[in-house]
């Protein structure tokens, strides 16, 4: 390939904030503006036991943040740096199943009086319904308001005080002091809300909301219990003092399939107490519809099996600034007939299945958007995942830590249920970063890339356009192209430009699926195996095009043999001289006859064929071997059933080493094949051959009017 022209960005999380790797581009940062900041345990001081890093499926390191934590036991602790000015700190922990405890809090070395609970509670999830999934959902989220305020360079501590506990990663901020009621809000304690969290406040939330009609219901600071979901909720706003002052405690806030809209919801958290991920039952935060222009900010979920389910109407919807912890399920998706809802600049940690999603059933969601949002460790599935619909985008994010069966951002036509609308229009992502996304899928037994386009259910006949993404430490590859459900569908309309890839564990690209992808300024450095996976499954479904669109460097190489998939870190293999260098290749036509397509000819099965266009000599069979090779020796096939009459085939051989720029390699003369002798015909090259295309073009055949082989083998041996 030829030389990069103009260097991308590259970002990485260092200490849970943002450090700049290289040049920064004219673009928008990657990832949501946060109110406080992370450090990450590995980095801090400890008397514990460091784990990771480990990206192997079920393992405690694999989901943490950076793929480390640290293990402390009674009496030891974890002493962090205080990056910025805080009165409060949130802890993203572990403890072993079925344990509960508590951490002492220590500032400058001052233990206070109130410590920090820890609990297995709402921890390791079971989804056996998953094909490929294991236990997960291994940490949780606990937050402190510290009662004082620290300074950068000040020392915080957490310390067992007797059950084992991974710490993970600590969030510092500086909580603002609790909100006033707005004038001429209702209050729910007006309607007889308890905020000791000990009364059921179900029906005081209604009342208020029934008498606030066009204005706002109040919710002071305290802690209010709902048994069950609110609905009916339209034309009013629902706002609290703030996420670290009001708490709504219940597994179900808002359940409705329709309002009138207009829903403002805003600045209080709701904390649920869901332990499983029961798919059947509607614990989320909203389930169903909030109405045209509405919105959801400021809000802390927490401990629910989705944080908002949005089926409906919800047009113009906008969600933001928010944070979505510990779902065992989706932090968000828009299930269908979303238009124009813009979700952006907030934060999820932790969720059990995709953290942001589009999926289009029943309705496409249209002229919609995920940008600038932080996603950390979901824990199965991916980070961002668009399932069909039309003109989308996904913008500007920040991408980390995925684990099982997922990548860092999918885009799909994986449709689960129908009715479905397959992806249509432009699809758009840009300025993205990923940083350790990607994971093997124990059902495919081979990785998943950080970013997947997937022809799962059907062809991708969008417009992708893949822009400005940065992918940096991916344990395997950086792009996917695959059709996940083993059909071949195609990937076509795919244009990669602007990308940085920095130690990719595997390969740059993973094409596994047929159909086309044009790359431009891809700029890779580090790569673990090599530039290119280029393996169409089905082996006989069609090639993958990589178009070189220019200004690509640090990835021209391409994994030598189909039969293995890379590792990270191995090298590309030096190929077995006995081996059929073009078995499993990508393979392209001139043109095919029916089903009889140029994928049969390199499949391995003497019985299958390709078969070009009748009555139009010449036809052109292509194969491209991956790398150059110095070959010496074709072996041409037909199937050898004795049905198959004794025939000969002009043919020429060609090579090229770029695909473009084709030279004779052996002139045009007849081979005979006949059943008798195996039906085959060996073909040997000069001493001087070194190709990685090669080209049989077929003038003549006396037995049927087209070109024919069931098999078109290469080798370095003579």
């Amino acid at each position: 390939m030829t030389a990069l022209t103009s260097a991308g960005a590259a970002v990485a999380l260092a200490a849970g904030t943002l450090i700049a790797l290289g040049s920064v581009p004219a673009q928008a940062a990657a990832g949501a503006t946060l109110p406080f900041t992370s450090v990450e345990a590995e980095s801090a001081t400890t008397t514990g036991t460091r784990i990771g890093p480990d990206v192997t499926q079920g393992s405690l390191a694999s989901e943490a943040s950076g793929r480390q934590a640290v293990r402390i036991t009674a009496g030891q602790r974890v002493e962090f740096t205080v990056p910025r000015t805080a009165n409060a700190l949130n802890l993203a922990y572990s403890v072993p199943d079925g344990q509960s405890g508590t951490l002492n809090v220590y500032v400058n070395g001052t233990r206070l009086s109130r410590t920090l609970a820890v609990t297995s509670k709402y921890s390791y999830v079971d989804t056996g319904w998953i094909a490929g999934s294991r236990t997960h959902h291994f940490y949780d989220n606990a937050r402190l308001l510290l009662g004082q305020t620290v300074q950068p360079g000040d020392k915080v501590a957490v310390e067992s005080t007797g059950t084992q506990v991974t710490v993970d990663v600590a969030d510092f901020e500086q909580v603002a002091a609790a909100a006033g009621q707005p004038a001429g809000s209702v209050s729910v304690t007006s309607k007889g809300a308890d905020p000791s969290g000990q009364g059921d406040s179900t029906q005081a939330f209604r009342d208020a909301i029934a008498a606030a009609q066009g204005g706002t219901v109040w919710i002071p600071p305290g802690d209010y219990r709902i048994t069950s979901a609110l609905s009916g909720v339209q034309n009013v706003t629902l706002q609290g003092a703030g996420s670290w002052y009001s708490v709504v405690h219940t597994s179900r806030f808002i359940d409705q399939s329709s309002s009138a809209g207009t829903v403002r919801i805003r600045d209080f958290a709701v904390i649920g107490e869901v332990t499983e991920r029961v798919d059947s039952n509607p614990d989320n935060f909203v389930n169903g519809s909030l109405g045209p222009n509405s919105s959801v900010s400021g809000m802390w979920i927490q401990h629910l099996k989705v944080g908002l389910w949005l089926t409906g109407n919800n047009d113009n919807l906008v969600v933001e600034n928010n944070r979505i912890l510990d779902t065992t399920a989706d932090g968000l998706n828009l299930n269908g007939n979303a238009r124009g809802v813009r979700v952006r600049n907030n934060f999820l940690r932790n969720q059990g299945d995709d953290a942001l999603a589009m999926w289009s059933l029943y309705a496409p969601d249209t002229n919609s958007s995920f940008d600038n949002n932080t996603i950390t460790q979901p824990n199965l599935a991916n980070g961002i995942a668009v399932y069909g619909g039309t003109d989308l985008a996904v913008r500007n994010n920040l991408v980390s830590d995925t684990n099982a069966l997922g990548s860092g951002i999918a885009i799909s036509n994986q449709k689960f249920l129908d009715p479905f609308s397959p992806l249509a229009g432009t699809i758009t992502v840009d300025g993205n970063t990923l940083v350790r996304t990607g994971a093997i899928n124990p059902n495919w037994n081979h990785p998943m890339g950080a970013l997947r386009v997937d022809s799962y259910d059907s062809a991708v006949n969008a417009t992708v356009n893949i822009t400005n993404t940065t992918i940096t430490d991916s344990p395997y590859s950086a792009f996917e192209f695959v059709s996940g459900g083993g059909q071949g569908h195609a990937v076509r309309g795919v244009t990669v430009s602007g990308a940085t890839v920095r130690n990719t564990g595997t390969v740059v690209v993973q094409a596994e699926a047929q159909g086309a992808a044009t790359f431009r300024d891809v700029t890779a450095t580090q790569v673990g195996a090599a530039g290119v996976y280029n393996c169409p499954y089905p082996a006989n479904s069609g090639a993958f095009t990589l178009t070189d669109g220019g200004g690509n460097s640090g990835w021209s190489s391409t994994w030598s043999d189909c039969s293995t998939w890379p590792q990270p870190g191995q090298s590309n293999p030096q190929p077995d001289p006995n081996r059929n260098l073009a078995k499993g290749r990508p393979a392209t036509a001139t043109g095919s006859q029916d089903v009889y397509t140029p994928g049969r000819a390199v499949d391995g099965d003497a019985n299958s064929y390709w078969e070009s266009a009748n009555n139009a000599f010449p036809q052109s069979l292509t194969v491209d071997l991956g790398s150059p090779y110095a070959v010496r020796r074709l072996v041409l096939k037909l199937p050898p059933s004795s049905a198959w009459g004794a025939r000969t085939e002009t043919v020429a051989v060609l090579g090229s080493t770029d695909g473009s720029s084709f030279s004779t390699v052996v002139g045009a003369q007849g081979y005979r094949f006949d059943p008798a002798t195996g039906n085959t015909a060996t073909v040997t090259l000069p001493a001087n051959t070194n190709l990685r295309h090669l080209r049989l073009t077929v003038t003549g055949n006396t037995g049927w009017p087209a070109g024919q082989f069931s098999e078109v083998e290469a080798y370095l041996t003579s």
